[in-house]
């Protein structure tokens, strides 16, 4: 009742605008990555339908969006190659009870213990990689397979070696979304920035005739159940592959909210035990989407800071950006179906730009050597090996500092105080 007498106009708008750009960035992803998997294309976005209703309600980061997400890929693309949708049916059911189970054993709030000067790095080389990888659409150049599949910083240097045969208008429609998305967050941060971007791209668009790859035909139709039957061969196959699913998804979904959190500028921070009853929330949403072998739904950055940009607050942002997904494919899949890719791509870059911790590398020669060194870890690791291991070179960094001072300190010299939830970085 309280949050309800609250509730304002303003809020809601907010909450609108901050859906429908969260939708916005979902579509072209969602469908991507559920493509690389080997899945049928919607089953990538309707993973968002699915969970968003029940992570709004029952999650503990009113604004943390969850989707489909790139490093679910290689777990749930080997069992659609080894077992087709039943294999992904069953890889992701297990996964979602493991991620339950780990809020149960209360797990989460060890994995939320990670240092703040770790999640910046990881939120700094995240954007990064997300810059990065919409880069070679917006210049619309085409790199090859095989540096797709490398990392981020292949991916880059053969993008860069392309840069002649740049495309003109891909190019000018991606960085007015950038410039156009800027523009507006500078006047306002209450503004839909990517919104006004996307908009401005599609104006500039018809009235130059630009013709560039667009988004295309939507699907509208609900998936139908996956039957799939247990065999005594799963104990060797799933399990393993599901328990490797559930740690990466729960060290994603919880680190993303962190990011999340430390862009929302809030006074009241979540609790370390809220990420346990995260946990649970995205096991549970898992649970329902898994049935029609959709992709396991971790925190999306990209969204969930869209979200923060352009005003959104609360929880109706969650439901709002499911909402949003069936009313473009249900309603307005014509008009979404032109939407040039490299406007997309231009939102993507644009939420990159936000991501890059510009004031953390401000104070980057007054903050103490090992969080400046852990930042600068994690954020270079994320682009040149994975999110996961990027993570843990992080908090190595305070390892080998409390090792070296329980053991090599010199005779008289305090040791120095273990890093705390907040710190410099608030």
């Amino acid at each position: 009742m309280k949050f309800i007498r609250n509730y304002s106009v303003r809020l809601f708008l907010g909450d609108c605008f901050g859906g429908a750009i969260a939708a916005l960035i979902a579509l072209p992803y969602g469908l991507a990555m559920a493509q690389l998997m080997g899945l049928p294309p919607v089953l990538g976005v309707f993973t968002s339908i699915l969970t968003a209703p029940i992570t709004a309600i029952l999650g503990r980061n009113p604004v943390l969006v969850g989707g489909t997400a790139s490093a679910t890929v290689p777990f749930i693309a080997a069992a659609v190659r080894h077992q087709g949708l039943g294999g992904a049916a069953k890889i992701s059911l297990v996964a979602a009870a493991m991620m339950m189970a780990f809020g149960i054993m209360r797990l989460g709030r060890y994995i939320y213990r990670i240092p703040l000067a770790v999640v910046s790095g990881f939120s700094c080389g995240i954007g990064a990689m997300m810059f990065v990888s919409q880069l070679h659409v917006i210049l619309g150049v085409v790199p090859s397979h095989g540096s797709l599949g490398d990392s981020t910083l292949a991916l880059l240097l053969e993008t860069l070696s392309q840069i002649a045969h740049l495309h003109a208008d891909s190019f000018v429609l991606g960085l007015v979304v950038v410039l156009g998305a800027a523009a507006a967050a500078w006047r306002s941060h209450k503004l839909p920035a990517p919104l006004i971007g996307v908009l401005a791209a599609l104006l500039l668009a018809r009235i130059f005739g630009m013709h560039e790859h667009e988004v295309g035909a939507l699907p509208a139709a609900f998936p139908p159940f996956v039957g799939f039957a247990w065999a005594p061969g799963d104990v060797f196959t799933v399990l393993p592959q599901a328990l490797g699913l559930a740690i990466v998804s729960s060290v994603n979904l919880l680190i993303t909210s962190r990011v999340v959190e430390h862009f929302r500028l809030c006074r009241k921070h979540l609790k370390r035990t809220d990420a346990d009853a995260e946990l649970g929330a995205y096991g549970i949403a898992n649970l329902c989407a898994g049935v029609f072998a959709a992709p396991l739904s971790v925190g999306i950055p990209a969204r969930s800071i869209a979200i923060v940009r352009c005003g959104g607050t609360t929880r109706v942002s969650n439901l709002m950006h499911g909402l949003f997904l069936v009313a473009f494919l249900e309603f307005t899949a014509g008009f979404v179906s032109h939407i040039p890719v490299p406007a997309l791509a231009g939102v993507t870059a644009y939420t990159g730009i936000c991501l890059l911790e510009w004031s953390t590398w401000r104070r980057l020669h007054k903050m103490a050597r090992a969080d400046a060194a852990a930042f600068l870890i994690t954020a270079v690791a994320v682009l040149m090996v994975n999110a996961i291991a990027a993570v843990a070179a992080g908090c190595a960094i305070y390892v080998v500092r409390s090792v070296y001072h329980h053991f090599v300190r010199p005779e008289g010299e305090s040791a120095p105080p273990l890093p705390k939830l907040q710190s410099e970085f608030d």
